[in-house]
């Protein structure tokens, strides 16, 4: 048991004097970077599905 409360005391202390956390404005960017990437990947993902319809649609009539 003292094993697994030292571990929480030095984790405890790595997270609040060893991480660097990032500021506001760079998780901000950081997060709008991502939602662009997103936004970007699902269009992309999207017009090669409608792509893969149409021409198996020409392939399969129906």
């Amino acid at each position: 048991m003292d094993k697994m409360v030292l571990y929480i005391k030095e984790s405890y202390n790595e997270l609040l004097n060893k991480v660097t956390w990032p500021t506001w404005a760079n998780l901000q960017s950081s997060t709008t970077l991502v939602i662009v990437g997103s936004v970007i990947l699902a269009l992309l993902i999207f017009g090669m599905d409608v792509i893969s319809k149409q021409l198996l649609s020409l392939v399969y009539p129906s």
